[in-house]
């Protein structure tokens, strides 16, 4: 199996939404998306390889040598490491905005509070609204695609309601993605989030939460209605967003007991659906 075939499988098995927005990607680049996919899940998944956070620091710096091109150890040998070596070169991708998104990745390792929703949407920005505007990079074929407002906004969206679908994951190790401010502002207790207890006051701070998502959204939609169509399939995974959140707030919804992912199949129709009338 090829670097790239393997960051397929990869990213199929890992990241199934990611791998099925990519598949309406023209084939020509959909290798390269699946490089750089495959690349995040490798920082994403860091935390749990690890058992404690300085290994993780030593994964990461390992990867941040890499993209500085003084990493040791052969590249060849790291089917991912050598897929994506291989994209940026061809497409022109920015080092320095993966290696931001390694640096913002070192907040997983511990259990530091998030301090605010600035913090939050920055930490959003370098990890999921940069691997956008990276996708949108290979898909504009190393030009300057106009995107990053765009990316910007998908990213905070996309990444927030990711962080809420994996809250229950989160709170059994005691990390916390809500902003502190937010949570004192609610009254929200960080040893009742990692007891599992539903208060009223973090179903309070949770809807505050889903609405800072859908804002972001809706900005991501109006921005992406400005760009080239060929784009689109980097953003695809935007339109996941607002199903995602609805399961949330259906009678009945315990963040740490309800299974709010959406099936495959729901998935699928959801990006086929999207990729067609060309908007998330």
């Amino acid at each position: 199996m090829d670097a790239f075939a393997f960051a397929a499988s990869e990213v199929r098995q890992h990241d199934p939404e990611r791998f099925f927005a990519d598949l309406f990607a023209p084939e020509s680049e959909r290798r390269y998306l699946f490089a750089l996919h495959a690349f995040n899940l490798e920082i994403a998944r860091v935390r749990e390889r690890v058992s404690e956070a300085l290994p993780g620091e030593i994964r990461l710096q390992w990867w941040r040598d890499l993209l500085e091109g003084t990493a040791n150890g052969e590249v060849a040998g790291n089917p991912v490491a050598a897929a994506l070596i291989e994209t940026i070169g061809l497409n022109s991708l920015p080092r320095a905005a993966l290696i931001n998104l390694i640096e913002a990745r070192v907040f997983d390792l511990y259990n530091d509070p998030m301090p605010s929703l600035s913090d939050l949407e920055g930490y959003a920005g370098e990890t999921a609204a940069a691997l956008i505007q990276c996708g949108a990079l290979v898909l504009a074929k190393g030009r300057d695609p106009g995107s990053a407002d765009a990316s910007g906004h998908a990213g905070v969206a996309q990444a927030i309601t990711g962080l809420l679908r994996a809250l229950p994951w989160h709170a059994r190790r005691q990390q916390l993605y809500l902003p502190a401010h937010l949570m004192a502002k609610h009254g929200v207790k960080a040893e009742d989030i990692f007891a599992g207890r539903a208060t009223p006051a973090l179903m309070a701070l949770l809807a505050e939460m889903r609405a800072i998502a859908r804002s972001h959204r809706d900005k991501a939609r109006a921005a992406i209605g400005r760009l080239d169509t060929a784009l689109l399939p980097a953003f695809l995974p935007v339109a996941l967003v607002e199903p995602t959140l609805l399961r949330m707030e259906k009678r009945g919804y315990d963040p740490f007991q309800t299974a709010v992912a959406l099936p495959q199949w729901q998935v699928q129709w959801r990006l086929w659906r999207a990729a067609r009338r060309g908007n998330i």
